[in-house]
């Protein structure tokens, strides 16, 4: 595998378990209902939480989707990047970084506390990664782009 091969492919995997993220993340809100998500958010002290109980989810929903697709992905990495920073400070903030708590042992299996911030941390790095690094050879926005660039430069 060639150097320029490998620098093709990384930026399509963290784009795939990325946009596959929130995609999974905001399904699971929206699929429950977000009554359910706006009282998670009142008890955190989220500001607006009846909007952002519903901005939130269909921007994680329909965001995840453009960046499993490769479509705008600096665009749309921005609202994204927002909702890891709020959801940092007001939900997972105050738990600490590690994402997974042992907390005890039931006979069933271990009993998990509250996350910590530490995976809003992995989708923020990951988000601004694809922002510097831009659309990968199997992304929408790079087949935009040269599609753009040939009809713009006809044979």
């Amino acid at each position: 595998m060639t150097h320029t091969t490998k620098q093709a492919i990384a930026p399509l995997l963290l784009r795939l378990i990325i946009g596959f993220g929130f995609v999974a993340h905001g399904w699971a809100k929206i699929s429950r209902g977000t009554a359910g998500f706006e009282k998670l958010l009142i008890h955190q002290g989220v500001p607006f939480p009846h909007i952002n109980s519903i901005i939130g989810p269909y921007t994680e929903l329909l965001g995840g989707a453009a960046i499993l697709i490769g479509a705008f992905v600096t665009l749309v990495s921005i609202p994204l990047l927002f909702t890891m920073i709020v959801a940092t400070f007001y939900v997972q903030g105050h738990y600490g970084f590690s994402s997974v708590k042992t907390i005890g042992l039931s006979p069933e299996g271990p009993i998990f506390g509250p996350p910590g911030y530490e995976i809003n941390l992995l989708y923020i790095a990951g988000l601004l990664s694809l922002m510097l690094t831009g659309a990968d050879p199997y992304s929408l926005d790079y087949w935009r782009k040269n599609r753009k660039t040939k009809s713009a430069y006809p044979e």
